[in-house]
């Protein structure tokens, strides 16, 4: 079959789905991938492994109507020329446009709600006026889609609540999996260090994060706090400035965005993510593959990973005294961490393997 992946951000086919991609063509099916970067800097790069690269106009975070309609035709035009069996497609604008474009060729859909995003988490006039436009938007891209999956249950449920979805062709997958070949177990550091991978985003609790290393590290200064990850288009992203002064006193070491995490993970001994909200976070599963602790955020996503105890611990949103606490706690004791570590491992390997993730879309897909 010819198969549609599809993607207001290219950079997020490579970084989550290219195992899914990798599986569908190892089932002989032929895959394109969609995104938002100009054509002649990634088609070489997808054609390495067998994937035609295409270029659409699409912003992931931009408010322009008439931009919208340019992605909606290009969609359309695309589709046309393609003709694909099936599309896979996630995030918002590439979910709800390519969902109206498939159904107007009658072609099958199968989204992917990996978050339901910040237009559904911040207040304000603005973004209260843009909910209903949004939600109204995702009702027509999803009414004829024929399986809808997300990355937890309480998106799910939030999605039938606003009656954007509805019927029994909804399915909760474990995220994105995680390839617990490629993130294997590496060696402790012999002291404790804490890492945050993320966009550099409010959504996040990056900042939050921020403020708990600066608590933090005036009780323990001996210990390595580090930050990995972009700054960002959406409109929450931290500035340069606002990091500059927590890395200018101390309070973390910043490492920019990196495109192999795993050397970065293998330096800490606890990964943090305090989060206000998340589908299921893959730099969660990724360290959890790794064999490190978690420290995260009891909100939905978050806390679908960690077993409180066991595999990590869980702190309230927005909280950086809090978090600080949390992180003290795990600091000084490095063999509670360590048994984290192990079980985080275990749960990596018996819930989150990537292969049996791709495997349940796969089936749901026909594929």
């Amino acid at each position: 079959m010819k198969i549609l992946v599809l993607s207001c951000n290219t950079r997020s086919i490579v970084r989550f789905r290219a195992d899914m991609i990798r599986d569908f063509t190892e089932r002989g099916h032929t895959v394109t991938a969609v995104g938002d970067e100009p054509e002649a800097e990634w088609k070489d790069i997808f054609a390495r492994d067998g994937i035609d690269y295409r270029s659409i106009p699409v912003s992931r975070t931009g408010t322009n109507p008439f931009a919208d309609i340019a992605a909606l035709r290009a969609i359309k035009k695309l589709l046309k020329e393609l003709n694909p069996d099936k599309i896979f497609a996630y995030q918002a604008k590439t979910v709800i446009y390519g969902g109206m474009a498939a159904e107007k060729q009658g072609i099958d859909f199968y989204p992917l709600i990996a978050g339901v995003g910040s237009v559904y988490l911040d207040g304000g006039l603005k973004n209260r006026l843009l909910r209903g436009l949004v939600t109204a938007q995702y009702k027509k891209g999803i009414k004829k889609a024929k399986c809808v999956f997300f990355h937890n249950g309480y998106d799910l449920e939030y999605f039938k609540k606003l009656g954007i979805v509805k019927g029994d062709n909804l399915v909760v997958l474990n995220g994105s999996g995680v390839d617990v070949d490629h993130f294997s177990p590496a060696p402790m550091p012999p002291k404790p260090a804490f890492i945050c991978i993320s966009r550099l985003i409010r959504d996040k609790g990056v900042d939050n994060y921020l403020q708990a290393c600066r608590i933090f590290r005036q009780k323990m200064p001996d210990v390595k706090c580090m930050l990995v990850g972009p700054f960002d288009s959406n409109p929450s992203s931290l500035t340069q400035k606002e990091l500059q002064s927590y890395i200018d006193d101390g309070s973390v070491e910043y490492y920019g965005e990196q495109d192999d995490v795993r050397p970065y993970l293998a330096q800490c001994m606890v990964f943090v993510l305090p989060s206000f909200h998340e589908g299921r976070p893959k730099t969660i599963l990724e360290a959890m593959a790794m064999g490190r602790a978690i420290l995260t955020t009891d909100v939905p996503g978050c806390r679908d990973t960690v077993d409180s105890g066991k595999n990590g611990l869980l702190v309230p949103a927005g909280d950086p005294q809090a978090l600080a606490q949390a992180m003290e706690h795990m600091a000084k004791n490095t063999r509670l961490v360590a048994e984290m570590a192990s079980e985080g491992r275990r749960i990596a390997e018996t819930r989150y393997d990537v292969r049996m993730v791709n495997a349940i879309i796969m089936d749901k897909m026909g594929l």
